[in-house]
């Protein structure tokens, strides 16, 4: 008897990828990730490779596994794959100190982030009911 299978989270059409332990703040992260929500995955690998921001690297890395978990594990088109959210988390937070003039201390936070990229393979089917959202 073993533990029994926990249901899929996310939608057929989708796979994700997460990165914990990244070592830069949450608002500079952010500033990568909204770079590439919404832009089909080739692009926004492309988007990364040339930004000059220095965290871009792994942001590129969690996409590429993002892409390969949609490949391998839930054999999605990776031609059609689209960023359907990328958002950014608050890890834990290193506390270091400084001294400072007249026997005081400066604190130095050094924050880590957690960055979950899903991609999504737009379906044929949902395009055809574009009458849906008019008739609100």
């Amino acid at each position: 008897m073993g533990k029994a299978k926990s249901e899929r989270r996310l939608a057929e059409n989708e796979a994700r990828a997460k990165g914990k332990m990244i070592r830069v703040s949450p608002q500079k992260l952010n500033l990568v990730a909204r770079t590439i929500r919404g832009k089909k995955a080739e692009a926004a690998v492309a988007e990364l490779t040339f930004s000059k921001r220095r965290i871009a690297n792994d942001v590129k890395k969690i996409l590429q596994s993002a892409i390969a978990n949609a490949e391998n594990n839930h054999d999605l088109d990776v031609d059609e794959l689209v960023v359907a959210e990328a958002y950014v988390g608050k890890n834990l937070v290193m506390k270091r100190w400084r001294p400072r003039a007249r026997g005081r201390t400066g604190k130095i936070l050094k924050p880590f982030s957690e960055l979950t990229i899903v991609l999504r393979q737009p379906s044929a089917d949902l395009g055809a009911n574009t009458d849906l959202e008019g008739s609100a």
